[in-house]
């Protein structure tokens, strides 16, 4: 009886022994599956992380917001253009008129080229005067620049002996008010430093070089700064017409674009149409700088834009977003997004519906059917139900508490689509509003010129005489004057040249 109790003590001691193992071991497993799980979710979040920096390297101006001249040496391969291949040869095409220099003005100088064995004859000159022997042929034109400095003395002329009236003795002329210092520079020199540094994007000291070489003047840089200052004078009074008439105009564009300001950022508004420009600067991006540049908060027709959040602050006009900038965004859930085949799709809608309203256009219509109208529309929401089981709205996150769930950048844009369906497709529906913001974009350009040039604007003054005088000139374009004809009207006090 003792050795099977003593048998038994000891097999319920090996068990005990072994359940501790057991137990142990059941630990260790739990420690090693939540490790596991641990370093699984710090994997998949790694993946993503992987993921997130190689669509941001891959970022360009084909598939994102990003300008052409930040690309640097990572540009897109230049086949890719949202354009549609037209299948032409490059370069002009047929029934192009081309282009020919056209003369400034009537020939200053008139040189005669007699064949040589007539300038060698002794009877060359009774020859001409005869009038019947030579007959002028083709005629070729030389243009050069000639390049000098007008120096005009202005003199006080006092009055030394008056034989009529003793009194007059003490008189003399005075100068114009514009002739103030022993040395000055007329507006001639305003005018062409103007122009080099706003429309030209050169750099002050460049100017001071250029002037110096050309003309043999040392024209001091803070000279050609008050020089900018004065263009921007002369030029200020013309700019709220501008204003008044683009926000009475029926399709404007609007833009914003940053830049730097002596080390701060300063965000430059642009509101555009076809025949009219202005730009003004301002610390804010948003509704403050766009309500100081003074068109949107008094605009009531259709505003053209990049779809920016501030936009959409001002409920009294009517919307069109810019399909370019979606085609960009489209083209960046093809490319690292391939299995999603919605935004392909969406593409090729997109430039069906361009390429209609081009070419009924050019059969000089007006509108399209509504036939057309309807199968687009069809079409645009089929392709957003494929969108939605492609990409779903993902669900909450259980330990959510607060803030908007993180729905990713392609689902964002699904949402946005089919909200904003009215203002992306205006452009097929009303004839007026373009598919893209180009214009507002070209109006824009100029000012990252002149930063990658010249640098940096010192002083809010200097940047916002820049952008009034290139808002005058900007307009001046688009009415078919020259740049140098306009500024120097604006001398002359004559600035509705532009608008004429």
């Amino acid at each position: 009886m003792d050795e099977r109790d003593a048998l038994i003590a000891a097999l319920q001691q090996q068990i005990a022994e072994q359940q501790r193992q057991i137990a142990e071991k059941d630990r260790q497993i739990a420690e090693l599956t939540e490790e596991n799980s641990s370093l699984a979710s710090q994997l998949e979040k790694q993946k993503e992380e992987i993921s997130e920096l190689k669509q941001k390297l891959g970022l360009n101006s084909h598939n994102s917001s990003i300008s052409s001249a930040k690309e640097g040496f990572n540009k897109p391969p230049k086949n890719k253009s949202l354009r549609e291949p037209s299948g032409n040869n490059p370069g002009a095409q047929k029934g192009h008129k081309g282009a020919n220099i056209n003369l400034p003005h009537k020939p200053d100088e008139e040189v005669e080229h007699f064949p040589e064995k007539c300038r060698k004859c002794p009877f060359l000159e009774k020859c001409r005067q005869d009038g019947k022997v030579f007959r002028r042929g083709e005629c070729r034109y030389e243009l050069n620049v000639v390049l000098y400095v007008k120096v005009t003395a202005h003199h006080v002329i006092e009055v030394a002996s008056c034989p009529h009236d003793k009194s007059t003795l003490k008189m003399k002329g005075r100068f114009p008010d514009n002739i103030r210092g022993y040395i000055q520079y007329g507006d001639s020199f305003a005018v062409l430093a103007g122009l080099l540094s706003t429309y030209g994007a050169v750099s002050v000291n460049r100017i001071h070089d250029l002037l110096g070489s050309m003309f043999g003047v040392s024209i001091s840089t803070g000279t050609i700064m008050s020089m900018v200052s004065k263009c921007a004078k002369q030029v200020g009074p013309i700019l709220p017409e501008i204003r008044k008439l683009i926000a009475n105009s029926d399709v404007s564009h609007f833009d914003e674009t940053g830049t730097d300001m002596n080390g701060r950022i300063f965000w430059v508004h642009c509101s555009s149409t076809g025949q009219l420009t202005l730009l003004t600067a301002n610390q804010k991006r948003g509704k403050d700088g766009m309500d100081d540049n003074g068109v949107l908060p008094l605009y009531r027709g259709t505003a053209v834009h990049d779809c920016w959040g501030p936009y959409w602050n001002y409920p009294n006009v009517n919307h069109a977003v810019c399909c370019a900038h979606i085609l960009r965004e489209l083209n960046w859930v093809i490319e690292f997004i391939p299995e999603h085949t919605w935004a392909a799709a969406f593409r090729d809608l997109l430039l069906k519906m361009k390429k209609a309203k081009e070419d009924a256009i050019e059969r000089g219509e007006k509108e399209l059917g509504s036939d057309l109208l309807s199968e687009f529309d069809k079409e645009y929401d089929r392709i957003l139900r494929i969108a939605d089981e492609e990409c779903p709205d993902p669900p909450d996150p259980p330990d959510r508490k607060r803030g908007r769930k993180k729905k990713g950048k392609e689902r964002a844009l699904i949402e946005r689509l089919r909200r904003l369906k009215d203002a992306v497709c205006l452009f097929v529906h009303d004839f007026a509003v373009p598919f893209d913001n180009n214009q507002a974009e070209r109006d824009v350009r100029n000012i990252k010129t002149k930063t990658k040039v010249s640098g940096c604007f010192r002083t809010e003054e200097g940047l916002q005489d820049y952008l009034d005088v290139m808002s005058y000139l900007g307009t001046a374009k688009k009415h078919g004057v020259s740049v140098f004809e306009a500024l120097t009207a604006a001398f002359n006090g004559n600035l509705e040249i532009i608008l004429s």
